[in-house]
């Protein structure tokens, strides 16, 4: 019978260098070893809403994220079930059609800003970690990630920094902190706190 899989909550601030500790993580595990689940992913469908209305959203407020959907994922894979896991368009503010099948793995990482926020997604964690890095770095990082990657302008990255994200970090994401089991200062720069993380993995 396979071994009920080891969950790993990776969270932090936007920008703070989680997919890069998930990247290390898995390049220090066996291959096929570790299934990985995006929070972002789970953002509710918005189809039914128009563009402009899906403007509008609160993206990093946890009323954005479909949890019972992601809690439902996480049990499944617990069980050993493979998953159908939505896949989000940054581009068009919804869920598309398709899904991505997820087979459940000795290791499951689920990444985003919020994971520690919603005790019924604690519970189900094994292991928590915070990323923790500097605004600054981050702030950058996610004007240049949005830019290259999400085909934002500047000015709107810079606006919603100001007006979204910075006010729900310091409401929803930095307290969560405490929840932590690990903290891991200046993300994925920090190979000997991912080092003690892959050791206790057991890679």
């Amino acid at each position: 019978m396979q071994a009920k899989p080891l969950i790993i909550g990776l969270a932090g601030g936007t920008g703070s260098g989680k997919t890069t500790v998930t990247k290390a993580i898995l390049s220090a595990l066996p291959p096929d070893s570790t299934a990985v689940l995006e929070h972002d992913s789970y953002y509710k469908d918005q189809s039914h809403l128009t563009f402009q209305e899906r403007l509008k959203t609160n993206y990093d407020h946890p009323f954005a994220f479909d949890t019972p959907l992601l809690i439902e994922h996480l049990k499944k894979l617990q069980e050993g079930e493979a998953i159908a896991k939505p896949v989000y368009s940054f581009v068009e503010h919804t869920r598309l059609p398709e899904t991505k099948l997820v087979p459940s793995r000795r290791v499951v990482i689920l990444e985003g800003i919020l994971i520690l926020e919603d005790q019924r997604i604690r519970d189900l964690l094994d292991i928590k970690v915070y990323v923790d890095t500097d605004p600054d770095v981050r702030i950058i990082r996610r004007i240049l990630r949005d830019l290259r990657e999400r085909g934002r302008t500047l000015e709107s990255v810079v606006e919603q920094y100001l007006n979204v994200v910075r006010p729900m970090h310091l409401r929803f994401v930095e307290p969560t902190k405490r929840y932590a089991d690990i903290i891991i200062p200046e993300g994925g720069e920090n190979t000997v706190a991912i080092d003690l993380l892959v050791a206790k993995i057991g890679g």
